[in-house]
């Protein structure tokens, strides 16, 4: 994956089109509690209201508008010691 394309700035320039007259504001950064994952709140103003969207850090250093799956515990097959 290329990740200049899903950078921070290149997702809110695309999910929130800002420009002079409607500029985006980072209202909330902070780490979400279960998984300790980077996440940041951007709001812009329309005309229909604010729109909000919030972006999550993913493992690979993008960034996307879902938040990166959980660790699952898992089995696997392993030797043990006899």
């Amino acid at each position: 994956m290329n990740i200049g394309e899903k950078s921070l700035h290149w997702l809110v320039d695309k999910w929130l089109a800002p420009g002079p007259a409607m500029p985006a504001h980072v209202t909330r950064f902070s780490r979400t509690r279960s998984t300790r994952k980077r996440y940041v709140q951007v709001e812009t103003s329309r005309s229909a209201g604010t729109l909000t969207i919030v972006f999550f850090r993913h493992d690979d250093g993008s960034w996307c508008v879902f938040p990166p799956e959980t660790d699952r515990p898992a089995m696997g097959i392993g030797h043990r010691a006899r």
